[in-house]
């Protein structure tokens, strides 16, 4: 079966200290990066938020590169703290359309923001993860309250957009209000793939809204029980979410990157991992041997190499269909 590959790159300064692991490389280091990640059939990079001063925005480095590679995907992490779930989902939104449905969104748990903060009257809830199990659905309600059938854009008639279609969220809740909709339409993917992180996440606190769930080597033992479990009281299945396994990986020679290969794959067939998050140490020559050697041991080569969205490249299933 096909693993997925999602490469972890952090883009900024070149400093030498790893942030989350991945060394900073330059946004001209990155842009040749991701040619040879589309190259090789890596379904998504992830674009590490190190904190200003440390790395440049990933909206803004995913929209950049996504304008350059158009066959692999871009997914930007993006924390609760100072973010206000409408400014995000719209930021997202917007470079999802532009990419033809191949962006995503590493929603990090952290703290609030100056504008959601104002709105709800008495802010007694404080736990992170609840925050985010919060966060992350009004996210993906509101990149469905504009469906792409609602856009009609009939010059003739003056009709721009069939507003009996276009419904507001009206969520209110323990972190959040808000009113929604979006200005604008879902995707050609229905809306931008949900990546969670296992750790300050729980598989409970994900399984409502994750598309895509992290596993590092410590929390992949049970993985795959644990999210079945909490997917089923969601309502939903184990088929609607790729689990991958993060591992951190050094540049080898191909003879040595065929044995690593080897291991991860029996890894992840051990605890039914999806696919794999690579995290390369070093710089950017590093990480294109990373790519040109490991990758080809870890993905089938028979897969479809060019997937038309990022949730097919994840083997998801799609969700225009109630979208479009």
């Amino acid at each position: 079966m096909s693993k997925a590959i999602q490469l972890t790159l952090a883009v900024g300064e070149a400093t030498g200290r790893p942030v989350d692991g991945a060394s900073p490389v330059s946004l001209a280091e990155a842009a040749a990066i991701a040619a040879v990640a589309a190259e090789v059939g890596v379904a998504a990079i992830r674009l590490v938020d190190g904190g200003a001063g440390r790395t440049l925005d990933p909206t803004v480095v995913g929209a950049y590169l996504a304008g350059i590679h158009g066959g692999v995907g871009f997914v930007a992490e993006v924390p609760t703290t100072h973010n206000a779930p409408y400014n995000a989902a719209r930021r997202v939104l917007s470079l999802d359309r532009a990419a033809g449905g191949r962006t995503g969104v590493a929603l990090r748990a952290g703290g609030g923001d100056e504008v959601s903060e104002a709105t709800v009257a008495a802010l007694s809830a404080t736990d992170p993860a609840q925050r985010w199990a919060e966060y992350a659905l009004v996210l993906t309600r509101l990149w469905e309250s504009f469906p792409r059938v609602a856009l009609i854009g009939d010059q003739e008639s003056g009709l721009v957009a069939d507003d009996a279609l276009i419904e507001p969220i009206n969520h209110e809740a323990a972190f959040y209000r808000v009113a929604g909709p979006l200005d604008g339409p879902s995707s050609a993917q229905g809306r931008p793939v949900l990546v969670a992180d296992l750790g300050a996440l729980d598989p409970t606190a994900v399984a409502r809204s994750a598309d895509v769930v992290v596993a590092d080597r410590e929390r992949a033992a049970g993985a795959d029980v644990a999210l079945t479990v909490a997917l089923r009281r969601a309502g939903r299945s184990r088929e609607d979410v790729a689990l991958l396994g993060r591992v951190e990986v050094a540049a080898d020679d191909p003879a040595a990157a065929a044995a690593v290969g080897h291991e991860l794959r029996a890894w992840a067939d051990l605890h039914r991992l999806d696919g794999f998050e690579l995290v390369p140490a070093g710089g950017a020559e590093d990480v294109v041997t990373v790519l040109r050697g490991l990758v080809p041991q870890l993905a089938d080569a028979a897969a479809d190499s060019s997937p038309p969205t990022l949730r097919a490249a994840f083997g998801l299933r799609e969700v225009a269909e109630a979208l479009r």
